[in-house]
């Protein structure tokens, strides 16, 4: 093999080519030359975790938002259902990212940039719940988990992203995410999965030393180059490790019988159950929920489309069904609060260990507009009681990733910006 076809390097079973990249400093002696390298519960109690529940299509605002600041606010149609837990959370208005793209921009909830204008930031798009995994994720099982809708406009959200700019597929119903986090797979599996290891390790070995030995002839711009393929190869060396330390342990046990998949409507309550069995159990600290237009408004007795009617023209009619549709949701999160407000973590609650994000990325689907989001943050040790109103527009505007760099210090994530944010949003 000459020098140049030392680029071949091939994890499979990781899904994508880690390839060495083209460096043309060593081109003029790539000509000729030859090469001997081929390429073949109670755990972690009081630890930070963190919770984002992504909708797609958005909440009446107008119903949702009150008029009066501070923790004397008024209920709203929409905050009704989370009247009783509402000194557990903070509502908050006038947080986005100052993007535009309607439906289309509902996946730069978590990450604060469009897909589409990821390509040259050394972060990509990568979504909040990623960005802490990358940090702290090697702590449990499984660094994060993703559940929601597997579909894309009129089904997923879309809204976790790794810094590749992947999308991070997710855990489709509660019979998969039952099995993920408390089915252990059969002996054979699992010493098929320690062979794939041991052989993605040697793999992995010789393909960094192959890269190091050209780290020594190259300029400094194909330095630069090496320096990314490292970065990517850390990466899955970080996967590997933990894939290995956690094959032989075995899971939970299950507190109940494993659960059928109805439809997204039925299912949103076991989600939300299985997430908070995660959390207990330390399977994980860092989970997103999406519901997507596939949350279908039949299974609540409504006989419309969920994306039709978000584009209800200000139909009194439409309105009225979109509400039932998203206090169903609020219902559900209100209930995810009050859960987590009664399971213990230590000396504390799940809740004061959780800081459970609550919102969309789309602030009025009628208009397709991605300003003045809905969110609301619940648990985590903030103070909480309030509705807190921040500039949406002007010099003293505040970037919703603002809040993004507060949640992930308070998780341990030493970082002092992330996406598009100009510092971090003090909050007690």
């Amino acid at each position: 093999m000459n020098s140049m076809n030392r680029r071949r390097f091939i994890l499979k079973s990781f899904g994508a080519a880690l390839a060495l990249p083209s460096l043309p400093s060593l081109l003029a002696s790539a000509v000729g030359g030859n090469s001997a390298v081929q390429v073949a519960k109670g755990a972690g109690a009081g630890a930070r975790r963190f919770v984002a529940v992504g909708n797609l299509l958005g909440y009446q605002t107008k119903h949702l938002f009150p008029e009066t600041t501070g923790a004397a606010y008024e209920q709203t149609t929409l905050l009704k259902p989370l009247w009783d837990v509402r000194k557990l959370l903070t509502v908050y208005r006038g947080l986005d990212h100052g993007i535009k793209g309607g439906h289309f921009a509902v996946h730069s909830f978590l990450s604060g940039v469009l897909n589409s204008e990821a390509q040259n930031r050394p972060g990509g798009n990568v979504s909040i719940d990623q960005f802490m995994a990358d940090a702290i994720g090697h702590q449990t099982r499984f660094p994060s988990l993703t559940v929601g809708s597997e579909g894309g406009i009129h089904g997923g959200c879309q809204i976790a992203w790794t810094k590749a700019g992947v999308r991070v597929p997710p855990i489709t119903g509660p019979a998969e995410l039952f099995d993920r986090l408390f089915v252990t797979d059969p002996a054979d599996r699992l010493a098929r999965r320690n062979q794939e290891n041991r052989l993605q390790a040697s793999i992995l070995d010789s393909g960094l030393a192959d890269a190091n030995r050209l780290a020594k002839q190259v300029n400094r711009e194909d330095k630069d180059k090496l320096d990314e393929y490292f970065t990517s190869v850390r990466d899955v060396e970080k996967r590997l490790e933990l894939r290995q330390r956690w094959a032989s342990l075995p899971k939970p046990k299950p507190p109940f019988d494993k659960p059928s998949n109805k439809n997204r409507v039925a299912d949103l309550p076991m989600l939300y159950e299985l997430i908070a069995l995660a959390l207990q159990t330390d399977s994980t600290r860092i989970a997103t929920l999406e519901i997507g237009g596939d949350f279908l408004p039949q299974d609540l007795g409504i006989d419309k489309a969920y994306h039709g009617l978000s584009h209800h023209g200000n139909d009194p009619a439409a309105i009225k069904d979109l509400i039932t549709l998203e206090t169903y949701q609020i219902e559900q999160f209100g209930k995810f609060v009050a859960r987590l407000s009664k399971m213990d973590d230590g000396d504390r609650t799940l809740l004061d260990s959780t800081a459970v994000l609550f919102g969309s990325g789309i602030g009025d689907a009628n208009t397709h507009k991605n300003n003045d989001l809905p969110i609301i943050l619940a648990g985590g040790g903030y103070r909480h009681g309030e509705f807190k109103k921040v500039p949406a527009a002007g010099p003293n505007k505040v970037p919703l990733c603002n809040l993004y760099v507060d949640l992930a210090q308070r998780m341990g994530v030493e970082k002092d910006a992330f996406g598009n944010s100009t510092g971090r949003f003090g909050i007690a």
